[in-house]
């Protein structure tokens, strides 16, 4: 009988890009969302691994916002106008202060034979923030 190696961890950006995936167009997540999938992480280290992200990327990036439904970057800049481009080309719709209705765009998170596969923890508490 062989002896199998339980799974080894990704490193933590590596983790972040591999959930940020399962995010499918015309859905986003929160920062907070994402960490908690993720596991011993937060949500400004989601913020940090997404930031850089090489351009050329396969990573969604842009479907990750706050948990008030908006952008974080800096509304005058490249990056923010960039990221609503985006969302708006998944179809994704802004209301007039620049919000994304939660209820309606919310990613409800990987399926469980891919958190069970990864080694995620399959329950996680994402839904409280």
């Amino acid at each position: 009988m062989s002896e199998q190696t339980p799974l080894q961890p990704l490193p933590a950006y590596e983790r972040i890009y591999a959930v940020v995936k399962t995010i499918p167009a015309g859905r986003v997540a929160t920062y907070g969302q994402v960490a908690s999938i993720v596991g011993n992480c937060t949500a400004r280290m989601v913020g940090y691994a997404l930031a850089v992200v090489p351009p050329g990327s396969d990573v969604p990036w842009q479907r990750v916002i706050n948990a008030q439904g908006k952008i974080s970057l800096r509304a005058d800049s490249a990056g923010h106008e960039r990221q609503r481009q985006l969302l708006v080309e998944e179809g994704i719709r802004f209301d007039g202060e620049g919000k994304i209705d939660l209820r309606r765009y919310r990613w409800s998170g990987p399926q469980l034979d891919w958190l069970l596969e990864q080694g995620y923890d399959p329950e996680p508490s994402w839904q409280e923030d």
